[in-house]
Formats: structure tokens, C-alpha cells, sequence
């Protein structure tokens, strides 16, 4: 019975941390991965990268658009620049946190 009390009482401490920060109530995955920018969208805060296994995420080597969550981060990317970039998941949305050229 303690034990269970233990849990509870650091499931909700991780929880109000994440309220606290942000966070949704669905699970949050983040990882930091590398790819080859192939298109922008700037009018739509999008940018398509193609990747490696981004094994956090549990997503193999593929090209997909992301949402970027700064969208001035795209402004000094170009398609051909290769980069590295932070990867959210957050209610089945893939977006880019931080995101910087090699």
C-alpha cells in the first residue's frame, strides 16, 4: 500500500511539472536527430527534412514535414542545408523544437 502512495505521489509531481511547463496531459516524446532540409514553408511554419532512425521516437529513416515551433528558426535554412534538430511528438503532431545546420 505505501508503494502505491509512492507512485501516486510522483505521478503527480510529474505531472504538475509538466502543467507547469507546458506541457500537454498526453504523453510528450522528444529527440534530437539529423537530416537533409528538402523543402520550407515559411507562410505555414513548416519545413520537410529527411531523417535518420530517430529511435526515441521510434520512427525509422524516412522524409516528413515537421511543424516548427519557432518559426524564425527557418529563415537561415535553405533546402540542401544538412542539420540537426530537436523532434516533438506531441498528440500524434511532429515538430521541431530547436533545429541548427552541421
Amino acid at each position: 500500500m505505501r508503494f502505491k502512495k509512492y507512485v501516486l505521489a510522483f505521478a503527480l509531481t510529474l505531472s504538475t511539472v509538466g502543467c507547469a511547463l507546458g506541457w500537454s496531459s498526453s504523453a510528450l516524446a522528444q529527440a534530437m536527430a539529423e537530416g537533409v532540409v528538402r523543402r520550407i514553408d515559411l507562410d505555414n511554419n513548416k519545413i520537410t527534412i529527411r531523417h535518420g532512425e530517430v529511435k526515441a521516437l521510434d520512427m525509422p529513416p524516412m522524409t516528413m514535414v515537421f511543424v516548427a515551433k519557432q518559426p524564425e528558426l527557418l529563415k537561415s535554412l535553405a533546402p540542401g542545408d544538412a542539420v540537426v534538430f530537436e523532434a516533438f511528438e506531441v498528440n500524434g503532431q511532429y515538430s521541431v523544437g530547436k533545429i541548427q545546420k552541421k
